[in-house]
C-alpha cells in the first residue's frame, strides 16, 4: 500500500480526528484508506433519484474491502425538465460545477480514492472531469436506464419513451393527436428511475465512461432496478481498495488509447454530439490531444452498429439485454486500443475474454426473447451495419472555420447535399414560434445564432428541431444551422457547434437573410455560396463578409453576474470543449 493521502492530512491537521470521530467514525476508521462516495442524488429527476440506494451498496463495499467511505452529494440538474426555458441556459454550466464540487470535496476531504455515481447528461461528464483533475485511484458508476413507456399507434416507433414527447407536442401543436392520447403518453414516458431510454447524451455518456475504462464492464445502461446492479454497486466499493492499493489513478486508465477507444465506440452507437463538448473538455483536463481530423479518420472506418433510437429503432434498454457494452466492443475488436488498462486493473482485452469465459453474452440475450429479439437486432454484426461508417461528420468551410458537427446517422440521405436560402434568428424561442407559424418554408437553411458558450451559455435546441423533425415536409427540405448544441434526442439536418460563434464575433454572426448556404456531409462542408438570394463566387462571398464584419457589433453579454456571467465570460469554443478550464489555464 503507497502511502495514503488521508494519513499525510492527519498528521497536518490534528483536528480532523476529533471532527471524524465527532461523525461517528472509530479510531480504527481513522486508519484506514479514506473513500470518497460522492453522488448527483436528489429529486431533480429521475436519473438520479435512485443514486443514494446505489451509493448505499457502494459504501458497504468499501467497508468490507476495509476502507472507510464517506458520503457526498452536489445535485445535478435535468435537461428535460428545464428544455425549451431560458433555464437550459445552465445546462452545460452545470458540467463545470459538478466538477468543482467533487474537486473541493475531495481535496477538502483528504480522499485517497473516488467512487462517482451518476446517469445523466451532465453529471457523468462533470464527473469524469473531476477524476481527471484530481488524478486519484477512480471509478466511475453509471446509474442504468429505464424500462421504456406503453404502446401507441400515434407513434411511428411503437412505444413511448421521453424523446417523443417532443414529437407528440408537435401534433398536438398541429391538431394530429387527440389531446388525451397525448397526456397519457406524456404521463408514462418515464415508467422508472434511470435515465431516459434513448441514445441521448445521458445515455451516450454512460457507454462512453465505460469504454474510457473507469467504470466497471457490463454496467453502462443496467436497468437500476436489477438486484445485479446493487451487486456491481458493491463490488466498485471493493474495487477502489484495490485500485488505492495499486495506485492506479483515473489518469494512468483514462489515457490517449482510452479516448480513442471512446470515440470508436461513440461511433457505433449513434451517440449525442454533445459528447464531442465532453472528450474534448476531458482531453484537455487530461493534457492530452483532442483532433477533430482524428475523430472524423475513426468514424470513416468505424462502422454503424447500434439500432436504438434515435437514429434506431429500438430503446437504449435494448442495448443492455444485448450485451451491452462489453458486446459492441467486441463486435469492434480490431479498431480498439486492447491493451488499454482499465479500473479492474486488467486490460479490455481481458475483461472481454472473461466475459466470454462467462458466457455472458449467451446468457444475457434471454432478456431479448422476452421482446422477441435478438441481440443483432439490437448491436448488427461487422458485416452487416447500419451504415458502413460512424455516426459524426464534423464539417468545415467558411461558415465554420474552426468546425460544425452533426449526427450523419440521423440525416435523411435527400439532406447530405442541400443548398437552401438563410433565415437568421438571434433565439431559438422566436425561431420555434415562426416554424409553428407556418414561416418557415422548404429550401430554407434555418440559422439560429448567439446560442454558442460565450452567446448563452449553449443550451439545446431540442424543440426546434422536434419541430422540424415531425414535419415529413420540413425534416426533409429544411437545415437548421447553430451555434449552440442539440439534445441527444434531436433527428434531422441539425447541425450544431458552429465555431467560431456569433459571440466572439465568427462568420455565423455576419449571415444575412436570403444568403445561400451549402450543406455536403459528404465533402464535409459547411458553405456560404451566395449573398443576397443570388450564387456568388468565393471571391465574392469573402469581400461580401469582410465588409459586414466591420459594421458588426458584439452584443452586450446576456448575464452579467452569478454562475452564467462567469461561464459566458471565461468558456472556451465549441470546438474546445466550452469548458471553462481551457480559458482559465492559457
Amino acid at each position: 500500500m503507497p502511502e495514503l493521502r488521508s494519513q499525510r492530512m492527519r498528521q497536518q491537521a490534528p483536528e480532523m480526528d476529533s471532527l471524524r470521530l465527532a461523525c461517528g467514525w472509530d479510531k480504527l476508521d481513522l486508519s484506514k484508506p479514506q473513500v470518497l462516495v460522492e453522488t448527483v442524488g436528489g429529486e431533480s429527476h429521475p436519473s438520479s433519484i435512485h443514486l443514494h440506494r446505489l451509493a448505499d451498496e457502494v459504501y458497504k463495499g468499501v467497508l468490507e474491502a476495509g476502507g472507510r467511505p464517506a458520503r457526498y452529494d452536489c445535485t445535478d440538474i435535468c435537461d428535460g425538465i428545464i428544455q425549451g426555458t431560458d433555464a437550459m441556459d445552465y445546462s452545460l454550466a452545470s458540467r463545470e460545477v459538478i466538477a468543482w464540487a467533487v474537486e473541493m470535496h475531495a481535496q477538502a476531504g483528504g480522499a485517497d480514492g473516488i467512487i462517482v455515481l451518476s446517469s445523466a447528461d451532465k453529471s457523468i461528464p462533470g464527473h469524469l472531469l473531476a477524476m481527471a483533475r484530481l488524478g486519484l485511484p477512480s471509478i466511475l458508476v453509471p446509474g442504468g436506464v429505464q424500462e421504456p413507456g406503453p404502446h401507441s399507434h400515434a407513434l411511428p416507433l411503437g412505444n413511448m419513451t421521453l424523446e417523443q414527447v417532443g414529437t407528440i407536442y408537435s401534433q398536438l401543436r398541429r391538431g394530429q393527436i387527440d389531446p388525451r392520447e397525448y397526456e397519457f403518453l406524456r404521463e408514462y414516458a418515464c415508467p422508472t428511475g434511470g435515465t431516459c431510454a434513448f441514445m441521448g447524451t445521458a445515455c451516450t455518456m454512460q457507454v462512453l465512461a465505460e469504454a474510457l475504462g473507469v467504470a466497471l464492464p457490463t454496467t453502462a445502461l443496467a436497468p437500476p432496478h436489477f438486484f445485479s446492479t446493487d451487486r456491481n454497486c458493491r463490488e466498485a466499493g471493493r474495487q477502489i481498495l484495490g485500485l488505492i492499493e495499486a495506485n492506479l489513478t483515473a489518469r494512468e486508465v483514462m489515457t490517449q488509447q482510452a479516448l480513442e477507444n471512446a470515440i470508436t465506440v461513440h461511433a457505433a452507437i449513434g451517440g449525442s454530439t454533445n459528447a464531442l463538448l465532453h472528450l474534448a473538455a476531458l482531453a484537455h483536463e487530461l493534457d492530452l490531444p483532442f483532433d477533430l481530423e482524428r475523430v472524423q479518420e475513426i468514424n470513416d472506418r468505424t462502422p454503424f452498429l447500434v439500432n436504438v433510437r434515435p437514429s434506431g429503432r429500438h430503446p437504449s434498454t435494448m442495448l443492455w439485454y444485448a450485451g451491452g457494452v462489453p458486446r459492441v466492443m467486441r463486435e469492434l475488436r480490431d479498431l480498439l486500443h486492447l491493451d488499454a488498462i482499465t479500473v479492474t486493473g486488467k486490460t479490455v482485452a481481458e475483461n472481454l475474454e472473461e466475459l466470454e469465459r462467462l458466457g455472458w453474452y449467451l446468457y444475457q440475450a434471454r432478456f431479448l426473447m422476452n421482446y422477441g429479439l435478438k441481440p443483432e437486432d439490437i448491436v448488427r454484426p461487422r458485416e452487416h451495419p447500419l451504415d458502413p461508417r460512424g455516426a459524426i461528420t464534423l464539417l468545415r468551410g467558411d461558415l465554420a472555420p474552426n468546425s460544425a458537427v452533426v449526427k450523419r446517422s440521423a440525416v435523411d440521405p435527400k439532406m447530405h447535399t442541400f443548398t437552401g436560402r438563410a433565415r437568421c434568428f438571434d433565439s431559438q424561442e422566436v425561431a420555434l414560434n415562426a416554424i409553428f407559424a407556418g414561416e418557415i418554408t422548404p429550401g430554407t437553411a434555418l440559422i439560429i445564432r448567439y446560442e454558442g458558450p460565450r452567446g448563452s451559455g449553449m443550451p439545446e435546441q431540442f424543440y426546434v428541431t422536434e419541430a422540424i423533425a415531425s414535419d415529413a415536409t420540413l425534416a426533409t427540405s429544411v437545415a437548421l444551422i447553430t451555434d449552440g448544441r442539440f439534445s441527444g434526442a434531436s433527428r434531422g439536418p441539425a447541425i450544431g457547434h458552429v465555431s467560431p460563434e456569433a459571440a466572439a464575433g465568427g462568420p455565423i454572426a455576419l449571415v444575412e437573410d436570403g444568403d445561400l448556404i451549402h450543406v455536403d456531409l459528404n465533402a464535409r462542408t459547411l458553405a456560404i455560396v451566395g449573398v443576397d438570394g443570388r450564387e456568388a463566387s468565393p471571391e465574392e462571398v469573402e469581400l461580401t463578409l469582410a465588409e459586414r464584419q466591420q459594421r458588426w457589433q458584439p452584443r452586450p453579454s446576456k448575464y452579467r453576474s452569478g454562475l452564467l456571467g462567469v461561464f459566458t465570460r471565461l468558456a472556451s469554443s465549441a470546438d474546445q470543449g466550452g469548458a471553462m478550464a481551457v480559458t482559465l489555464t492559457t
